[in-house]
């Protein structure tokens, strides 16, 4: 299990309200069989239009590792694609004033902690940001706090996802594998998975 309880690295700004997952990363690139490569295209139609002046196009955010935004982040359509190509671009955490409940699901699982604080709060961190782009900010998910220069802000999230990176059981895959043992002792004691098995192989067999 890996333990989330603290991430450090440079942030980035993003201003705007609603930005939803069609633009996070557009439709075209769902296509994709793995999400290999999905990072080069975050926000593929936002960037040509700012002409340069997109923050994940700025040379002193390129590296960032945390992610500033704003009130309902990720809202639209359920693509797990956007959160994985915000991953693939670098990112590992997030603080906004809001997140949309299926975007938010989908970092947890991918272990990415989204934390919210009042939105003159977040304002603030993404000005600062805005000065001090290259100075490492810190996500403390003990103390709830994000620190950035001489300043912290308090933070939020639910204590069920909380506890989930605290203790290293945010990874439901991770855990299945970790217990695959016991989990094909307890499916040979049950009587309906042979029989299950059996019909399965005497159906194949009159095919």
């Amino acid at each position: 299990m890996s333990q989330v309880k603290s991430i450090s690295g440079r942030g980035i700004p993003l201003v705007g309200n609603d930005i939803d997952t069609d633009r996070i990363i557009p439709a075209r690139f769902l296509r994709c069989v793995t999400f290999d490569g999905l990072g080069a295209q975050v926000f593929a139609d936002d960037r040509p239009q700012t002409q340069g002046q997109h923050p994940f196009d700025q040379p002193y955010y390129q590296g960032a590792e945390i992610l500033v935004v704003n009130r309902n982040f990720g809202c639209g359509s359920s693509r797990e694609h956007a959160p994985q190509a915000i991953a693939k671009w670098g990112i590992k955490a997030l603080v906004g004033e809001s997140f949309a409940e299926i975007f938010f699901g989908n970092c947890i699982a991918m272990g990415i902690p989204c934390v919210t604080a009042k939105p003159t709060d977040v304002q603030r961190l993404q000005e600062w940001l805005a000065a001090h782009p290259q100075t490492a900010i810190v996500l403390d998910l003990e103390a709830m706090h994000i620190q950035f220069g001489d300043s912290s802000i308090p933070v939020m999230m639910n204590e069920g996802s909380r506890n989930m990176f605290l203790s290293g059981t945010w990874d439901a895959c991770g855990q299945l594998i970790a217990q695959a043992d016991p989990i094909q002792q307890i499916a040979a004691r049950l009587p309906y998975v042979g029989w299950s098995r059996s019909v399965a192989s005497a159906l194949s067999s009159q095919i």
